[in-house]
């Protein structure tokens, strides 16, 4: 099996003396482990840090078989994030929760797209917390369980919709919610429409949702938690007050 893709990576381990075994996210083949030869050189340590983007080009006798790699850098990955320390854990913790989530060798190319976008936005520091929610919550569709946003799930209402239902990942609006709003999880505005603002707690509250179902939809599937990065990544958002 061979082929040739962009690609991001998630993350790499040394594997023997001079090795690397390197995680990506390709565009149109899925998450892919491979061997990269010298990926324990002091060349290549700096193309194997997660959120690099590279083209690689991909070898393997069988489909189910580790494969082996070779990449080429494409831009300046994540070096751009260096004196960004928030932003530099944000990444690790998208990274994490991409190789956690997704299945090996099944294309995704909505989640490469994602990931990319999400790799713009770090850059700006007001914005990318809530831009990692929608992420998130593309994850989330791009694996079969998107959240259904666009009415109220128990009046049919377009409008004033504040809560999801925890059960069905459904809105829910003001007054249908109102009675059970201590079991609803808070909708934040800014995932219904770019136009609306983003308010102190919208972030913690988009992140709680996304949270929710990743737990409960994919990890808890694979009898994993969420992975440790991302918890991480909210201790500092909230110790920055960037919540």
């Amino acid at each position: 099996m061979e082929f040739q893709d962009d690609a991001f990576v998630l993350s790499a381990r040394l594997h023997g003396d001079t090795g690397a075994v390197v995680e990506l996210l390709t565009e149109q083949y899925g998450r892919r482990a491979a061997y990269v030869a010298g990926g324990a050189s002091r060349k290549m340590k700096p193309f194997l840090q997660a959120g690099t983007k590279v083209m690689a080009e991909f070898r393997s006798r069988t489909s189910d078989q580790l494969g082996s790699a070779r990449l080429e850098p494409m831009g300046e990955g994540p070096a751009s994030l260096f004196d960004d320390p928030l932003a530099l854990i944000g990444l690790n913790a998208a990274a994490a929760v991409a190789a956690g989530a997704l299945p090996e060798r099944e294309p995704h190319p909505g989640a490469f797209y994602a990931f990319e976008a999400l790799m713009g936005a770090f850059a700006i520091a007001e914005i990318w917390p809530a831009i990692f929610v929608r992420y998130e919550a593309g994850l989330l569709e791009t694996l079969g369980f998107g959240l259904d946003l666009s009415r109220c799930a128990s009046t049919g209402e377009m409008d004033d919709l504040v809560w999801v239902s925890p059960r069905t990942g459904r809105a829910v609006s003001r007054t249908a919610g109102a009675p059970y709003a201590d079991k609803l999880l808070r909708l934040p505005p800014f995932m219904l429409g770019a136009q609306a603002g983003l308010d102190e707690g919208d972030v913690n509250d988009g992140l709680a949702l996304t949270g929710h179902f990743l737990e409960q939809y994919v990890f808890h599937a694979l009898n994993k938690p969420l992975p440790p990065a991302r918890v991480w990544m909210m201790e500092r958002l909230q110790e920055a007050g960037r919540l």
